[in-house]
């Protein structure tokens, strides 16, 4: 673009494309992307609920949900009869959720139960638009929901935000969700994306009684993963029952319940991740 300038030439669609993202994101001082290469590990939930303990921790903060064939952030936080508004440029406000500020594919479907039929560049173009056409505002925070896998909506996230963004890895306990999950962070590894940490969920059943954590699955790929990839395990979160009514509720756990086991795990998770963003 500079030789373009020296020739007195115009830049390139792509130069100009590339200054718009670059000048939609100059007011988001952290970017995390919550990814796993398997799916059914909870990751919409540690995505909705650490951008909620964000939130309420005074942090102004964006959920942004790039899941295009299965959003499930409207569901979680009862937002699915939400629609954004529209400034008379056609650049959209995202849905508020209390001081959460919230985008998602699901926002714009004309039906819940409505197939997304998209593909690669089409994809690309409609995640491109979430961070161009979104009047995001100021933010301290943007907490990006990522589907699971390495594919095109990771890939097209991680490049658009650039290399001030980080990761957010979730495994499940298991040892066969290791196998998986490390395909995330050879992923990041290829893009040298940096990895704020892993979080081991699922990890153990927190007794809704006692609160005494029963580990019901096999262990350790958290730690496995943190040691093998030299990254920090950030936290394990336990099972609550709660958790999942609360999900289809649509009333984020954290907000209800920050002094059960769970509850708690989430917030020295938010400690750590926002004490490593203030270091920078």
């Amino acid at each position: 673009m500079a030789e373009e300038a020296k020739k007195g030439g115009n830049p390139s669609a792509g130069a100009l494309d590339a200054i718009i993202v670059k000048n939609s994101l100059a007011k988001i001082k952290n970017k995390l992307v919550v990814m796993s290469g398997k799916g059914g590990v909870g990751k919409s939930t540690v995505a909705v609920n650490l951008a909620m303990a964000l939130a309420m921790d005074g942090y102004s903060v964006g959920l942004l949900d790039i899941d295009l064939h299965g959003p499930s952030v409207p569901k979680m936080l009862k937002l699915e009869d939400e629609a954004p508004l529209a400034d008379e440029n056609g650049r959209m406000f995202p849905i508020e959720f209390g001081s959460l500020k919230v985008m998602s594919v699901g926002f714009l479907l004309r039906n819940p139960d409505e197939a997304v039929v998209w593909r690669g560049p089409v994809k690309m173009g409609v995640i491109k638009q979430f961070i161009t056409d979104v009047i995001w505002g100021e933010l301290d925070y943007l907490i990006v929901d990522a589907p699971p896998g390495t594919g095109d909506e990771p890939l097209t996230i991680c490049q658009l935000l650039g290399e001030e963004a980080g990761a957010v890895i979730v495994t499940s306990p298991q040892q066969v969700a290791a196998v998986d999950v490390s395909k995330s962070l050879n992923f990041c590894c290829q893009l040298e994306m940096p990895v704020a940490g892993i979080i081991e969920n699922m990890s153990g059943f927190a007794c809704p009684h006692c609160g005494e954590i029963t580990n019901i699955f096999s262990s350790g790929a958290g730690e496995q993963l943190a040691q093998q990839y030299g990254v920090e395990l950030l936290g394990k979160i336990p099972i609550d029952p709660v958790i999942c009514g609360d999900g289809d509720a649509g009333t984020p756990f954290i907000h209800y319940h920050a002094k059960t086991a769970t509850g708690k795990a989430f917030a020295e998770i938010v400690k750590k991740i926002a004490g490593r963003e203030r270091a920078k």
